[in-house]
């Protein structure tokens, strides 16, 4: 397993203003969040593969989510969603980033006249992602998300029926502190064994998704990393809490 730092925890400034905090942080592994004050361009990629080059980084991406609904009911409003997330795409491609992570379409109000619009849209655009993803050379992985917003993918039940239906195969990001607030973080674990390829990591106290750091909820850790062991995972695993991130890349390192 290789430990890994989100941008997440410094997006209250510009990308550029925070690579000292980074490189600091004690993991040459960092997952660019590309939103709000990190959002990605050509200019600030550029910089990025220099950074790269010089401390012998290694990046993954995470797609916009906070407005990015894949199931968006809108065709137009949709496909500028799309076309956000294949910039995603590019850059990632530039940078060889070792993924693309996305979350999952939400229901809109018309889909209570139009039951069912909102899945088969979220599996559309998502297959239609990973054929473009396929042409860049990229890994485009989908996420479980926390229940607080109304999305399509939240439960192991969601996923399976997700992976049944699905025209393209597609690896999944398991987000351990999404998995607590059902109680599923082992059934995830265990269902999805072989098609877990990344990892998410923050705490909480089993009810609201707070992003504490590891060790300051509820989630028991040394069996988390015994369950991804005994699967054979060796991927990412991103620390995406809101403060401390050098503590909880030691605690996690000490585990594995």
């Amino acid at each position: 397993m290789n430990l890994v730092a989100s941008t997440l925890h410094l997006m209250d400034r510009p990308l550029e203003q925070v690579f000292p905090d980074l490189l600091g942080l004690g993991t040459r592994n960092i997952e660019l969040a590309d939103s709000g004050h990190h959002a990605l361009n050509p200019k600030l990629v550029d910089r990025l593969q220099e950074l790269r080059a010089s401390y012998d980084l290694s990046y993954s991406i995470h797609a916009p989510y906070a407005d990015t609904n894949l199931a968006a009911d809108d065709d137009l409003i949709r496909e500028w969603i799309l076309k956000r997330i294949r910039a995603s795409i590019r850059f990632a491609s530039e940078l060889e980033a070792a993924c693309v992570v996305v979350h999952p379409g939400w229901t809109t109000a018309t889909d209570r006249f139009m039951k069912g619009r909102a899945w088969e849209l979220n599996l559309r655009s998502l297959n239609w992602l990973l054929r473009y993803a396929e042409e860049y050379g990229v890994d485009l992985l989908i996420e479980n998300v926390p229940y607080s917003m109304p999305y399509l993918l939240v439960s192991v039940e969601d996923f399976e029926l997700f992976y049944e239906e699905m025209e393209y195969d597609m690896g999944m990001v398991l987000d351990v502190a999404h998995a607590n607030l059902q109680g599923e973080v082992g059934e995830f674990i265990r269902r999805f064994r072989d098609r877990i390829r990344h990892v998410h990591v923050s705490d909480n106290d089993g009810e609201t998704d707070q992003h504490l750091p590891i060790g300051d909820g509820g989630v028991d850790w040394e069996k988390v990393v015994d369950r991804l062991r005994g699967n054979g995972f060796s991927g990412w695993v991103v620390v995406e809490s809101y403060s401390e991130v050098p503590r909880c890349l030691e605690y996690l390192g000490s585990l594995i």
